[in-house]
Parts: structure tokens; sequence; C-alpha cells
């Protein structure tokens, strides 16, 4: 194991110590001084040497010597001075800061004009950059720190860079090691699919409302669809389309028998004219109309649609105000049975004990002994008194169960009036955006122009009645009969019409049936995916309660006195990764008083040191509230206040002193 000891540290005019001399020899020691003696400048002298930093971390702290109004004193050199052993070989480390004076050119005084530091290495000026290197060559500024103060670790590191220290020493625990751990979770790889467990609850979590959702629209959606299917239970769709068999082909018997009517290619030529016209008189009205109809048929669509929502929502509220219904009627028994068990308490309770047992022996009709009356009486009395007790319990139980179910019902009661109350607003929105809507429709409607005002329609239509009258003309003997059977094919066209739209009510049923029956085997679907997630979810969880075990007993399992809380659970039930460090249950940041801090502080430098195979001198601050300190591998400098010592004093420890001893930390 390699190792730093301290043989000696020398200051000089730093942070108020005029001069101080420690020497050491290697050896651990104690370091006496009332407070203001300067016990912690050695330890932020020994900091600064090696890292630019006091014992705080702090590298903007006021190395020069100030006077009583805290005015810098100008003029000195602030020296630290450390004879070290290093593996075994000498090692000296000296820094030398002072203030630089600069004269210019034409002044007679010098300015002040910065600072200046001085390196040295076993006595020879080098530059900072070699002098930090050599310093890193000897162990990184982290790690010495966690090795030499036994409060750094926990006060002045990070928890996330404590809890990474923990895992670096320890070793993290994989999936495959606690899964390996609990037969129970073998199926967990299969699940996850390479996922790890925090991304695959938030997927689990994020699917598991998607469900919820879709589960509450199912139900509303079939109830839709049922209100608004045709009836057709008086209908028989086979005569129907037998019926429209026979109507068409009796229309195609009669346009056979205009076609044989119509005769002349005069009245052929004029009807292709009159063909013509009619087609250049849908273009104009259909230009004329086009903007404005789909104007319109956006609108109308969009007012159906709003027309559902609504009738949607009004359904949510009546089922809601039927449960309601529902829930109330039970409060209404709830409370007559509360007040029946009251009765029946009242009644046994009023009851009195009778012993009316007889007093004469049934065999030789004497008076039975008063002491065998009276055991007689006590053991009717016990009897009685204990059956009294059970039935006021079982009263009193059944009581205390209805009046939770009566407070759970009063409490899911204000939960649907508020749902009541949130939904007919949504109503109440939405009418008036139909209003307005319909408001839109009517003044869309109104600005339609009418096509009779376009020149060239008036034109086209004047032309096509000069044609029909030519036409009218040829027709005087024959028009008289075609119009006869033109009216008997409208009069058969009106008919099929009516009974196709009776046929087609079945294929609309059949299909608003077979949607409802998807939409059930959705909902069976949905609700057995949630349950599986459910199962999937509880397996993560004891997956992490298993790991966050497993880890903290591995991390504790190496330290002898300092245990660490890895994780906390949240309200939600989750784990969140921290860093605490206890002992005996009393966590380090809140209770734990400083022998105990100082001396699981030192525990904690114990295992550091055989991790990183290094040891190097510990400064113990306030030492003088340990009575005790723990055994170490390291040289160990404790600094004690001592009221009587108003200039330093040190005391070595002799090897023939140093019994080792099992420490309690209190």
């Amino acid at each position: 194991m390699g190792s730093l000891v301290l043989n000696r540290l020398y200051t000089k005019d730093f942070k108020g110590c005029k001069c101080f001399e420690l020497f050491l020899n290697g050896k651990s020691a104690g370091v006496f001084g009332d407070n203001g003696t300067g016990k912690s400048t050695q330890y932020d002298a020994f900091c600064y040497l090696l890292f630019d930093k006091d014992s705080q971390n702090k590298t903007n702290f006021q190395i020069k010597t100030v006077d009583s109004e805290n005015n810098v004193i100008h003029g000195l050199e602030h020296e630290v001075e450390a004879d070290f052993s290093y593996n075994g070989i000498p090692l000296k480390l000296k820094k030398v800061f002072s203030e630089k004076w600069t004269k210019k050119r034409g002044q007679a005084t010098a300015e002040f004009t910065g600072h200046t530091t001085v390196y040295f290495i076993d006595d020879v000026p080098v530059k900072k950059k070699e002098y930090e290197a050599k310093v890193a060559s000897i162990m990184s500024e982290d790690i010495f720190k966690l090795l030499t103060s036994p409060t750094y670790f926990n006060e002045q590191l990070h928890w996330q860079k404590r809890r990474e220290t923990l895992l670096n020493i320890c070793g993290d625990i994989s999936t495959d090691e606690v899964i390996a751990s609990n037969h129970k979770l073998s199926a967990l790889p299969t699940i996850l699919n390479g996922k790890s467990i925090e991304d695959y609850r938030k997927i689990i979590e994020s699917r598991r409302r998607k469900i919820n959702e879709e589960l509450e629209k199912i139900p509303v959606r079939i109830d839709e669809i049922r209100r608004n299917l045709p009836e057709t239970n008086e209908l028989n769709k086979e005569e129907l389309e037998n019926q429209v068999t026979a109507l068409n082909n009796e229309i195609d018997e009669l346009m056979t028998n205009i076609n044989n009517i119509k005769n002349g290619k005069a009245i052929s030529d004029i009807q292709q004219a009159i063909q013509s016209i009619d087609m250049k008189l849908i273009e104009i009205q259909r230009n004329n109309e086009s903007d404005s109809k789909e104007k319109i048929y956006q609108l109308k669509s969009r007012i159906q649609e709003e027309t559902s929502n609504i009738s949607i929502l009004n359904s949510k509220i009546n089922n809601q105000k039927q449960l309601r219904a529902s829930k109330e009627n039970n409060v209404k028994s709830l409370n007559e049975e509360l007040v029946n068990l009251r009765q029946d308490w009242t009644e046994v309770d009023k009851q009195q004990f009778v012993h009316e047992d007889a007093c004469v022996c049934p065999t030789c009709k004497q008076d039975l002994p008063a002491e065998q009356v009276e055991e007689a009486r006590n053991k009717a009395l016990a009897a009685f008194n204990g059956d009294k007790s059970r039935r006021l319990e079982k009263i009193n139980i059944e009581g205390k169960t209805k009046k939770e179910r009566l407070v759970a019902l009063q409490t899911e009661l204000k939960a649907i009036d508020t749902e009541i109350e949130k939904v007919a607003n949504q109503v109440t929105d939405k009418e008036t955006f139909l209003h307005g809507l319909n408001e839109q429709l009517k003044q869309l409607e109104s600005s339609v122009t009418d096509v009779l005002d376009n020149p060239e329609y008036i034109e086209k239509l004047k032309e096509k009645q000069r044609l029909e009258g030519q036409i009218k003309a040829i027709r005087a003997d024959v028009d008289t009969r075609i119009q006869s059977v033109q009216m008997e094919i409208l009069n058969n066209k009106e008919v099929r019409n009516q009974i196709q739209n009776q046929i087609g009510q079945f294929a609309n049923v059949e299909a608003q049936n077979n949607r409802i029956q998807e939409l059930m085997e959705e909902e069976r679907s949905l609700a057995a995916e949630f349950e599986n997630l459910e199962g999937n979810l509880y397996l993560t969880e004891e997956f992490i309660r298993l790991k966050v075990s497993m880890l903290e007993e591995k991390i504790n399992s190496k330290f002898k006195y300092a245990r660490f809380k890895l994780f906390e659970t949240q309200v939600n039930g989750g784990l969140q990764e921290v860093c605490e460090t206890t002992f005996n249950g009393v966590p380090y940041s809140g209770g734990l008083n400083n022998a105990a801090r100082i001396n699981v502080g030192l525990d904690i430098i114990n295992t550091l040191a055989e991790h990183y195979d290094f040891t190097a001198p510990i400064f113990i601050d306030n030492a003088e509230a340990v009575t005790q300190l723990i055994d170490t591998k390291a040289q160990t400098i404790a600094l004690r206040v001592s009221e009587q010592d108003k200039v330093l004093r040190v005391e070595l420890e002799e090897d023939t002193d140093l019994i080792p001893v099992n420490v309690k930390v209190v």
C-alpha cells in the first residue's frame, strides 16, 4: 500500500500565524490550542500547499495577515513548507506567496501590481505546472481530500459524487444479478425486451392512461349506436326485395312503351339540341352556386358534428344522474340501518340479569346448599354478561362499517355532482357555439345569388322554350299518351325508392351491430391488456425493491460503522436516488453528534484507503468532541480545542502508547 507521511509542517505569515513549525517525524499527533491560536490554520496550510485551497475547499480565502482593523499588512512573504515521506522516500514541498510591487518610469515610489507564487520541490525552484504535476503524481486532488478529511466525503462532496464513489468501490449490481436472485422475476428479461426498468415503467404508465381513456369512451359509443338503430322488427327483407324486382321489370316495360310512342327524326334532332342547352344550363347553375354551396355544406357538417357532441354529453349527464339516484338510495338505506342498529344497541344495553334457576335438588327435593346456588348464579351471570358484551360489540362493529360506507358514498355523490356540473357547462358552451353556426348558415343561405339573374342563363332558357315549342307542335297528338306513361313510371319509381330505403335499414342495422361487437371485443381486449400491464408493473416494483436491498447490503458490508441509504421512497411509491450516510439509523445530516460524525468519517477513510491502496495524513478538526478515535492505518493529526493552551501545543503519539481498541461511536 502506498503512503504519504507528514514529518514537518512549517508556516510563516500564513493566515495571521507569524511563525509555527509542526514537528511530527511521521507520527500521529494531537495539536492543542485555544480558539484563534491557529489549529485550523495548520490544516489550511497543508491543503494550500498541495492544492491552492483551504480546508473548506475554497480558493478565495484570505492568506495574507491582517491587522486589528482587518487591513492587509503589506510587504510580507507568506510561506508554507512541508517535509514528507512518500513511499519511504523523502519529499519536500514549498510555496512562497508574496506581493508584487512595480516602480514605473518617472515615479519615485513603487505601486502594488499583483501577487506572485514561487514553487519548490526538494528546495529546487520549479514552475507551477511542474509543481502541480508532482502533486498529481502522488494522488489526484479529489481522492487525496477523501483520504485526508473525515468530513470531506459527507459535507463537501455532492451526494451524486458520494454515490458514484461508493459504486466505484463496491460495484453496481446488474439487472441479470437481481433477476437471478429471485425466480419470481424470471419473466422480466422477456418483458423488458432490452429496455431499462425506468423506461419500461414510463411506457406502462403511458399505456395505462391511454387504456383508461379508451375504456371510458366505449360504453358511450355503444349506447349512442343502440339509440340510433332503425326499427326493422315489422319488416321482411325478402318480400321487400321481391317487390323491388317486380317494380324494376314494370318500369322497363313502360320505358319501352314510351320509345315506341315517340317517332320522327326531327324530334330526335331537336331533343339533342335541348340536351346540349340543358348541359349548358347546368354548367351555368353549378358555377353560380359552387362556392356558396361548398361553404353551406361545411357549415351543415360542422352543425351536425356539434349536435352529436351535445347529444353525447347529455347522455353522460343522464348516466351520472342515474348513478347519483342509485347512490342516494344507498345513503338512505344506510341511514335507516344505522338508526335500527342504535335501537338494537339500546335494547340490548337495557337488558338486566335475572336468575330463576331451581334451588332444589331434583333427586331428594331438598334445598341445595347456598354455595351451590351462588356458584350457579355466578355462572349464569358471567354467561349473561359475556353474551351481552358480544352482542353489543357486534352491533358496534356493524355500525362502524356502515358509517364508513356512508361517508364514502357521500364523497362519491360530491364527485358526481362536480362531474355533472362540469359536463353541463360543456353543453352550455357547445349550445352557444351551435347557435352561432346556425346564424352563419342562415346568412350564407340568404346570400346565394339567384341563377335567374344571369343573362346567359335566361337566354339559354328562352332558346330551350323555343325548341320545346317546336317539339310540342310535332307531338300534339302523342303527348297525352306519353305523359300518362311517364306519370305511371314516376309513381313506380317513388314506390321503389321507399321500399329500397326500408331494405337499406337492414344493412344499417347489421353494420351498427357489427360495430357494437367490435367495440365490446375492443373493451375486453383493453381490459385484458390493462390487467397484464398491472402484473408487469408489479414485477418492476419487486425488481427495484430487491435491487435496492442488494445494493445497500453490498455497500454497507464494506464499512464497519458507516451505513448508507441509497434510495428514498416517494409519495407515489417510486424510488428516488439519494446518498445519505447513517450510523445506527441516525442520518449524518440530521441528529448525528460531532463525535460520531468524525469516527464515521474515519471509517469511510479506512475503506477508501484500502480501495485506492494509499494512505495520507488525516487532519481531524474539532477532535476534542471525540473521547476515542477509531483505529486507522494512516497518520492522524487531531486538532483539539484546549482553553488553557494560549499557544499551540503538540503531543506526539508514541508507538508503545498506541493500543488497538474496539471503539463504539456514540
